[in-house]
């Protein structure tokens, strides 16, 4: 056992070059991020055998990462069929073209951001926000000429924003839980940090996104597409309507999806009485392939399919598999616990456990697990010195689940890619409220405003 046990120095040597095989591979080099994160599993597994760790271990570390990831991994797959099916339904189309109709072009991306994060909040998933009204808000700025890097970041933190206040989030109950923090206090508290982040960002959006000019004819020619292709319609709101009354009634995301899958096969067949059952099964497998006069339009609108989510799911085993074998040899905890023993006051304790969430962010790719492991790590510190659960719960979020969507092999990162077509490295500089939530999290740390203490320290 003693020969088994990783110090502190050795845990730091193994996480700086794992990030560094990471890091150089996806960022220097362009590579997809699966291939490196295998390689640093190869790298993970060849210490621990010299290390004296059993193959027994190894397997039982890679079991027990992908175990937390076996919901969210069919959640998945659920949404790559739902948006091949809600395409041929004519869903998507439907909201684009009302789209083009509600949305000006110098106020475009702002209100990208503004809708996604309304909508967010009403269902509590950013990845549904994402792979819903975002594909169809993403598909309007592609019909008016927009950055597709700004259009992401605003659909991506619209999302960020809905998913982290809303009470249905699981990312949000999970914070609060781990916190031990009161659900609906933790969304108040949170608002020090995410009102800033939101104004900021908004301000941001409404700069970079001021040049975008609609060309009327373009959008007319894109609608016109649309509705010569598609069946355009006023009931193609019912799925988006169903999926916010489930939301409301707190129905779990996996019967909700099948609920909406079922509710779309339908509309699809009152459509098309004469569809068959192949190709409705070749639609829900390999996705929805479109086959307008327009190579931009069919270069959006084909997308979707339980196939194309298999890329997402294969980085985000491999990334999970990497994430269960650095917890079970302990070098995660190896290199938080000598960290907290030193911290005594609020700023520098709320800087550690902010940048403890990234860095587990960046070395598991999972963002459960950069709530639960900072949480665990830092509690005993925060009760120490008299902070409140509010002030961990709050710090938690900040610096774990909103930073996932930021990291190329993440969970939340790699299917927002996936999702909209758009690489990480590429949304990322303007994933403004993903990159400003910490920020304000730790001003408020140093300043102490907003700043949660138990009644007793108080």
């Amino acid at each position: 056992m003693q020969k088994r046990k990783v110090s502190f120095p050795e845990s730091i040597v193994i996480l700086i070059i794992l990030l560094a095989v990471l890091g150089i591979s996806v960022i220097k080099f362009g590579l997809s991020p699966e291939v490196p994160v295998l390689f640093t599993v190869l790298l993970l597994t060849f210490w621990a055998k010299l290390r004296g760790f059993s193959w027994k271990d190894v397997q039982d570390g890679i079991k027990e990462g992908i175990g937390v990831a076996i919901i969210p991994i069919f959640i998945f797959i659920l949404i790559g069929a739902l948006i091949g099916l809600w395409i041929k339904a004519g869903i998507i189309p439907s909201i684009m073209v009302l789209g083009f109709h509600l949305i000006s072009g110098s106020f475009f991306v702002p209100s990208v951001f503004i809708v996604c994060a309304i909508v967010g909040v009403a269902i509590g998933s950013g990845f549904t926000t994402i792979s819903t009204v975002g594909i169809a808000l993403f598909g309007i700025g592609s019909s008016m000429g927009a950055n597709p890097a700004l259009v992401a970041g605003a659909i991506i933190s619209g999302a960020v924003f809905g998913d982290k206040m809303s009470p249905l989030s699981d990312s949000t109950n999970l914070s609060s839980a781990v916190a031990e923090s009161e659900l609906f206090a933790h969304i108040k508290n949170m608002m020090w940090s995410t009102i800033p982040s939101f104004i900021v960002s908004l301000i941001l959006f409404w700069i970079l996104g001021n040049n975008g000019k609609m060309d009327p004819t373009k959008i007319e020619r894109t609608s016109a597409i649309l509705q010569s292709n598609f069946t355009i319609s006023w009931w193609a709101i019912l799925p988006i309507l169903l999926m916010l009354i489930c939301a409301w009634r707190k129905i779990p995301a996996i019967p909700t999806l099948f609920l909406n899958i079922t509710i779309t096969v339908i509309m699809i067949f009152v459509q098309n009485p004469h569809e068959s059952v192949q190709s409705l099964n070749n639609l829900i497998m390999n996705g929805f392939v479109a086959k307008t006069s327009d190579a931009s339009v069919n270069a959006l609108l084909t997308r979707g399919g339980i196939s194309s989510m298999m890329a997402t799911v294969a980085l985000i085993i491999s990334t999970l598999s990497l994430g269960g074998m650095l917890m079970k040899f302990n070098v995660v905890q190896s290199a938080m616990d000598p960290v907290v023993k030193h911290l005594r006051k609020p700023g520098p304790l709320v800087t550690v456990t902010i940048f403890s969430g990234i860095c587990i962010n960046l070395f598991v790719g999972e963002q459960y697990l950069s709530v639960i492991l900072p949480g665990r790590a830092f509690k005993p510190a925060y009760d120490k010195m008299g902070l409140a659960p509010l002030a961990l719960s709050r710090v938690l979020e900040d610096g774990g689940s909103v930073i996932n969507y930021l990291i190329p092999w993440g969970v939340a990162g790699s299917f927002a890619a996936a999702t909209l077509g758009v690489p990480v490295l590429s949304f990322l500089p303007f994933a403004f409220f993903s990159l400003f939530s910490p920020i304000f999290s730790i001003i408020s740390g140093f300043s102490g405003i907003g700043l949660k203490w138990t009644k007793k320290q108080k």
